[in-house]
């Protein structure tokens, strides 16, 4: 197996083309900021899970990857689309990652919820949206599939404290919606993530060999962000992701601290993968 994770190591360093593959237009998150209005906005918990997109017959991944899930487990899915995350628990993302990326069904999905926070297309706002969700479970109920639950936001106050709370328990952060908006793709600002450090995502599209003690592993990552920005992640990498690093064309989230006056994230550290390829 070792020899095997080698060899695709270097297989995608020298032909990247490999790992690429087309992504789904979804529902993308801004920055939360102190002094925002978003009086009326819905709040609820970002699970830290895979996000997954029911297209009405096939559960893919951001990239348009068919997820290897059993047949019971989306055989009652509705007709319409849907948008969520794959989750087991908190604090619990590499674990749900491990189950969920196999490229073959099996018993560790019994462990899996799909945790909806979208209903694409359908008409309304988003409480309308989710109706439609509701309405198809309370005739057809799924245990594995819940809609996540979202809070009336009344001020900063009410968001720190609730955003205290789920850290505690060991949770992500939250998001704030905007409950008039018509369904978005891409970029919105009608959506918003809420967390205590900043960090971002970006794809893997190539590495930097490492030196001394390094040598034979990754020294850094060579990421690519939204816009085609591209810079070195080195910190945060521990040294068995240095020698077997995630693959070329993974998403992977990172901590960073504000960027630099060419728009290039300052002190970028690894954080996890949050897709492979």
């Amino acid at each position: 197996m070792k020899h095997t994770k080698t060899y695709l190591f270097w297989l995608l360093l020298l032909f990247p083309q490999f790992a690429q593959s087309a992504e789904p237009a979804l529902l993308l998150l801004e920055k939360y900021r102190s002094g925002m209005d978003v009086h009326g906005w819905l709040m609820s918990e970002k699970l830290d899970g895979v996000r997954a997109h029911w297209n009405g017959r096939k559960l893919l991944s951001r990239q348009g990857k068919d997820f290897a899930a059993p047949g019971w487990f989306t055989k009652e899915f509705p007709p319409f689309e849907l948008d969520g995350e794959l989750w087991i628990a908190r604090s619990s993302f590499e674990e749900t990652l491990s189950v969920v990326s196999r490229d073959q069904p099996h018993g560790g999905w019994q462990r899996v919820t799909y945790n909806i926070f979208e209903v694409p297309h359908a008409p309304g706002g988003l409480e309308a949206r989710l109706k439609k969700l509701e309405t198809y479970l309370s005739q057809r109920p799924l245990e594995h599939v819940r809609i996540i639950p979202q809070t009336l936001y009344h001020d900063a106050e009410q968001l720190m404290r609730h955003l205290d709370a789920i850290i505690a328990a060991g949770g992500e952060g939250l998001v704030l919606r905007n409950p008039d908006s018509s369904y978005e793709t891409g970029r919105s600002s009608n959506a918003l993530k809420v967390k205590r450090f900043e960090d971002m995502e970006g794809r893997v599209v190539g590495y930097r060999p490492g030196k001394g003690r390094l040598q034979g592993m990754v020294g850094a990552l060579w990421v690519e962000i939204e816009g085609g920005k591209r810079f070195y992640v080195g910190s945060g990498l521990t040294d068995e992701e240095r020698a077997v690093p995630p693959a070329i064309g993974s998403l992977i989230t990172f901590k960073h601290q504000g960027f630099s006056s060419n728009g290039i994230p300052r002190f970028a550290s690894f954080l996890r993968i949050r897709e492979a390829p």
